[in-house]
């Protein structure tokens, strides 16, 4: 897309799925409304949704084009033109059949279709594979520390050996002859990763459902992606006590001086990654710490973050790209502001078949219907030398 000026706009994913959801609620929140008085939508009612349902329209063709674009600069369109179309119309297929489950509770067009792949699980659990990985795929489009982390979709616990050089390493040292060598050497530790589960619920309401110009599978597909999404950025960056680790864990930390971050500070905090780490190295932080940042400036007065196309959203720092990330910590004193490495030394376990499931009688006396969704999931650190962290002092 181009702006006025001419120049090349690259659209924030995660702003437009959030734009569509919210426009998305708003429409059930007025069907739901009417519903709940018990009676039909007035006109001016009726006005508002179909505005709103032009908008969400629009805002999923710009949804699609920016996929499109990531997929060709992430190196996904490396499948022949078949096989893309393939997948495509596998996804139409099944995401029909997964409308037609929530719309009328069969799945006649399933039945009809031998290639559609709509199974369901010992819990009554429905597991579309197409649309699970459609939602997969948003997750890792709204939380980027997933996409940069090493995962692994599958099931069981995951055992990894962790070689610790903290207390102790191989040395190599001068010896005189006939004097004995001295074994000096890390340990080998285990980290596991097991598996936590984690729920996703969507309501929606009957007379949305029954409308037939609203895409009830994609307002599915988007609020669990979001809300997935959201849950793992916040799991994987902070994680939580006996439940997943995030990268704030790292026990490789520079602390600051003082209740504000410098130029010598952010230095600090790239060096504390060996250099053979550092060409995939990144900073996370909190767009209130980024604004800080934009202000910094090297010896010969230029500012030390730099807009870069390349990057996709926005900055390099110090030569590195920048994410931002509402679930990371401000400034404040005594908290992990940034985070600076090469994340994939932040192992996921995510069990890839997501489980749907659609909940009629549960909301029947508040004439909605119900989709919930489980994940299964665990992280830790395991290669922490990828990894470190910037504090603020106490």
């Amino acid at each position: 897309m181009l702006n006025k000026e001419g120049k090349i706009k690259i659209m924030n994913f995660k702003n437009l799925l959030e734009q569509k959801n919210a426009l998305c609620d708003k429409v059930n929140e007025l069907c739901l409304a009417a519903e709940n008085e018990e009676r039909a939508l007035n006109a001016e009612e009726i006005e508002k949704i179909n505005g709103k349902l032009a908008e969400i329209r629009s805002i999923e063709e710009s949804i699609k084009i920016e996929e499109e674009r990531r997929a060709i600069e992430l190196g996904k369109g490396k499948k022949g033109e078949k096989e893309q179309l393939a997948d495509k119309e596998k996804f139409e297929i099944e995401k029909r059949a997964f409308d037609e489950l929530i719309r009328k509770d069969v799945l006649q067009y399933h039945e009809e279709r031998a290639d559609v792949n709509m199974t369901f699980g010992d819990n009554g659990a429905v597991v579309p594979t197409s649309i699970a990985n459609k939602i997969i795929e948003t997750v890792k489009d709204v939380c980027p520390i997933f996409q940069l982390a090493t995962v692994y979709t599958i099931g069981g616990t995951l055992s990894f050996p962790v070689y610790d050089e903290s207390d102790g390493k191989i040395q190599c040292a001068y010896k005189d002859e006939f004097n004995e060598l001295e074994s000096t050497s890390g340990k080998f530790t285990n980290v596991e990763l097991k598996g936590f589960l984690a729920g996703v619920l969507t309501k929606i309401s009957v007379s949305l459902v029954n409308n037939s110009a609203f895409d009830v599978a994609g307002y599915v597909i988007s609020k669990m992606a979001t809300a997935v999404g959201e849950f793992l950025e916040q799991e994987l960056l902070l994680g939580e006590a006996d439940k997943l680790k995030g990268i704030v864990n790292s026990k490789n930390i520079v602390t600051t001086a003082a209740a504000a971050i410098t130029a010598d500070e952010l230095i600090d905090l790239q060096s504390a990654i060996k250099k053979r780490f550092r060409g995939q190295g990144r900073f996370i932080l909190n767009p209130k710490t980024l604004n800080a940042l934009r202000k910094l400036k090297d010896n010969d007065g230029k500012y030390l973050l730099n807009p870069d196309i390349r990057t996709g959203f926005g900055y390099t720092l110090l030569g590195s790209p920048v994410e931002e990330s509402d679930a990371m910590p401000a400034m404040e004193a005594g908290k992990m502001a940034i985070a600076f490495g090469d994340f994939s030394g932040l192992y996921v376990k995510f069990t890839e078949q997501l489980e749907l499931q659609v909940l009629r009688e549960k909301y029947a006396t508040q004439h909605a219907i119900g989709v919930v969704g489980w994940i299964e999931v665990d992280s830790k650190i395991v290669e922490p030398q990828k990894i470190a962290i910037l504090k603020m002092k106490a």
